[in-house]
Protein backbone atom coordinates (compact mmCIF):
# COMPACT_ATOMS: atom_id res chain seq x y z
CA UNK A 1 0.00 0.00 0.00
CA UNK A 2 1.18 3.13 -0.48
CA UNK A 3 1.91 5.94 1.77
CA UNK A 4 -0.80 8.42 2.87
CA UNK A 5 -0.50 12.21 3.67
CA UNK A 6 -3.07 14.28 5.71
CA UNK A 7 -2.41 18.17 5.19
CA UNK A 8 -3.18 19.61 8.60
CA UNK A 9 -4.14 23.18 8.77
CA UNK A 10 -4.68 23.42 12.79
CA UNK A 11 -3.14 21.90 16.24
CA UNK A 12 -6.69 20.40 16.19
CA UNK A 13 -6.92 19.03 12.92
CA UNK A 14 -3.30 17.21 13.88
CA UNK A 15 -5.11 15.94 17.46
CA UNK A 16 -8.00 14.51 14.55
CA UNK A 17 -5.73 12.71 12.65
CA UNK A 18 -3.74 11.33 15.80
CA UNK A 19 -7.76 10.09 17.36
CA UNK A 20 -8.21 8.40 13.90
CA UNK A 21 -4.76 6.35 14.51
CA UNK A 22 -5.87 5.79 18.50
CA UNK A 23 -8.99 4.70 17.48
CA UNK A 24 -8.01 2.04 14.91
CA UNK A 25 -4.74 0.76 17.20
CA UNK A 26 -3.99 -2.47 18.45
CA UNK A 27 -2.70 -4.27 20.99
CA UNK A 28 1.44 -4.17 19.86
CA UNK A 29 1.56 -1.26 17.63
CA UNK A 30 4.34 0.78 16.99
CA UNK A 31 4.26 4.49 15.92
CA UNK A 32 7.56 5.86 14.99
CA UNK A 33 7.48 9.87 15.03
CA UNK A 34 9.63 11.99 12.88
CA UNK A 35 9.55 15.21 12.37
CA UNK A 36 11.43 18.56 13.54
CA UNK A 37 10.71 20.55 16.81
CA UNK A 38 7.42 22.06 17.06
CA UNK A 39 6.43 20.22 14.19
CA UNK A 40 3.11 18.35 16.29
CA UNK A 41 4.82 14.82 17.25
CA UNK A 42 3.51 15.87 20.93
CA UNK A 43 -0.18 16.87 19.66
CA UNK A 44 0.21 13.73 17.46
CA UNK A 45 0.87 11.65 20.44
CA UNK A 46 -2.08 13.65 22.37
CA UNK A 47 -4.88 12.81 19.34
CA UNK A 48 -3.21 9.10 19.48
CA UNK A 49 -4.07 8.89 23.18
CA UNK A 50 -7.80 10.72 23.01
CA UNK A 51 -8.26 7.72 20.02
CA UNK A 52 -7.46 5.23 22.98
CA UNK A 53 -9.96 6.70 25.15
CA UNK A 54 -7.45 8.07 27.84
CA UNK A 55 -8.85 11.27 29.28
CA UNK A 56 -5.50 12.31 31.26
CA UNK A 57 -3.35 15.06 30.11
CA UNK A 58 -0.59 13.63 27.79
CA UNK A 59 2.36 16.20 27.80
CA UNK A 60 5.85 15.03 25.68
CA UNK A 61 8.01 12.59 28.12
CA UNK A 62 11.35 14.76 26.86
CA UNK A 63 12.65 14.58 30.71
CA UNK A 64 11.13 11.04 32.10
CA UNK A 65 11.59 9.64 28.39
CA UNK A 66 8.76 7.05 29.00
CA UNK A 67 5.04 7.92 30.10
CA UNK A 68 2.23 4.90 30.41
CA UNK A 69 -1.68 6.12 30.70
CA UNK A 70 -3.98 3.89 30.17
CA UNK A 71 -7.35 3.85 27.90
CA UNK A 72 -8.97 0.84 25.88
CA UNK A 73 -5.10 -0.24 25.92
CA UNK A 74 -2.06 1.34 27.68
CA UNK A 75 -0.24 3.95 25.82
CA UNK A 76 3.80 3.41 25.90
CA UNK A 77 4.68 7.44 25.12
CA UNK A 78 8.55 7.48 24.19
CA UNK A 79 10.51 10.62 23.73
CA UNK A 80 13.86 10.09 22.67
CA UNK A 81 14.85 13.80 21.94
CA UNK A 82 17.43 14.23 24.79
CA UNK A 83 19.20 10.66 24.01
CA UNK A 84 22.29 11.62 21.42
CA UNK A 85 23.66 7.84 20.91
CA UNK A 86 21.47 4.55 19.71
CA UNK A 87 22.98 3.02 22.94
CA UNK A 88 21.52 5.27 25.27
CA UNK A 89 18.22 4.14 23.42
CA UNK A 90 19.25 0.84 23.86
CA UNK A 91 19.94 1.22 27.62
CA UNK A 92 16.02 2.15 27.97
CA UNK A 93 14.68 -1.06 27.56
CA UNK A 94 12.03 -0.27 25.10
CA UNK A 95 11.68 -4.22 24.05
CA UNK A 96 8.82 -4.42 26.74
CA UNK A 97 6.84 -1.53 26.01
CA UNK A 98 7.59 -2.34 22.12
CA UNK A 99 6.55 -6.26 22.90
CA UNK A 100 3.82 -5.21 25.45
CA UNK A 101 0.48 -4.91 24.93
CA UNK A 102 0.07 -1.86 24.09
CA UNK A 103 0.73 0.82 21.66
CA UNK A 104 3.71 2.85 21.63
CA UNK A 105 4.65 5.71 20.29
CA UNK A 106 8.08 7.02 19.84
CA UNK A 107 8.85 10.51 19.70
CA UNK A 108 12.06 11.30 17.56
CA UNK A 109 12.25 7.83 16.73
CA UNK A 110 14.60 9.11 13.58
CA UNK A 111 17.18 9.16 16.31
CA UNK A 112 17.64 5.40 16.56
CA UNK A 113 15.77 3.89 13.33
CA UNK A 114 17.92 0.96 13.59
CA UNK A 115 16.93 -0.41 17.19
CA UNK A 116 12.66 -0.35 16.39
CA UNK A 117 11.48 -4.48 14.73
CA UNK A 118 9.18 -4.46 11.72
CA UNK A 119 6.58 -3.68 11.33
CA UNK A 120 5.60 -0.85 12.12
CA UNK A 121 4.42 2.83 11.29
CA UNK A 122 6.53 5.82 10.35
CA UNK A 123 4.99 8.78 10.76
CA UNK A 124 6.36 12.39 9.55
CA UNK A 125 5.65 15.41 10.20
CA UNK A 126 7.16 18.34 8.01
CA UNK A 127 6.20 21.77 8.04
CA UNK A 128 3.87 23.64 5.18
CA UNK A 129 4.25 27.46 5.91
CA UNK A 130 3.65 28.84 9.37
CA UNK A 131 0.40 26.47 10.43
CA UNK A 132 0.55 23.90 8.29
CA UNK A 133 1.66 20.30 8.60
CA UNK A 134 2.38 17.57 6.54
CA UNK A 135 1.57 14.45 7.90
CA UNK A 136 2.85 11.17 6.31
CA UNK A 137 1.77 8.04 6.88
CA UNK A 138 4.14 5.38 5.84
CA UNK A 139 3.10 1.62 6.41
CA UNK A 140 5.84 -0.95 7.11
CA UNK A 141 3.90 -4.35 7.34
CA UNK A 142 0.45 -5.69 6.07
CA UNK A 143 -0.79 -4.54 9.63
CA UNK A 144 -0.21 -0.84 8.87
CA UNK A 145 -1.62 -1.52 5.63
CA UNK A 146 -4.92 -1.92 7.00
CA UNK A 147 -4.59 0.57 9.26
CA UNK A 148 -3.33 3.16 6.63
CA UNK A 149 -6.77 2.30 4.77
CA UNK A 150 -8.68 2.14 8.03
CA UNK A 151 -7.62 5.87 8.38
CA UNK A 152 -8.13 6.75 5.11
CA UNK A 153 -11.50 5.60 5.39
CA UNK A 154 -12.35 7.69 8.15
CA UNK A 155 -10.65 10.66 7.42
CA UNK A 156 -11.51 11.29 3.62
CA UNK A 157 -9.06 10.94 1.12
CA UNK A 158 -5.10 11.80 1.59
CA UNK A 159 -2.59 13.30 -0.46
CA UNK A 160 -1.35 9.83 -1.89
CA UNK A 161 2.04 9.61 -2.43
CA UNK A 162 3.44 6.31 -4.02
CA UNK A 163 6.12 4.15 -2.11
CA UNK A 164 9.28 5.45 -4.52
CA UNK A 165 7.87 9.02 -4.92
CA UNK A 166 9.13 12.00 -3.17
CA UNK A 167 6.22 14.29 -4.68
CA UNK A 168 2.50 14.64 -4.44
CA UNK A 169 0.78 12.82 -6.99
Amino acid sequence: MPAASFMSRTPEETSRIGASLGRHAQAGDIFLLCGELGAGKTRLAQGIATGLGIEEHVGSPTFILVTIHQGRLPLYHVDLYRLDHVADVLDLGLEEYLEGNGVSVVEWADKAMEVFPQPYLLVTLTYQGETGRLIRLEPQGERYDRLVQQVREELGKPTLFRRSDTTLS
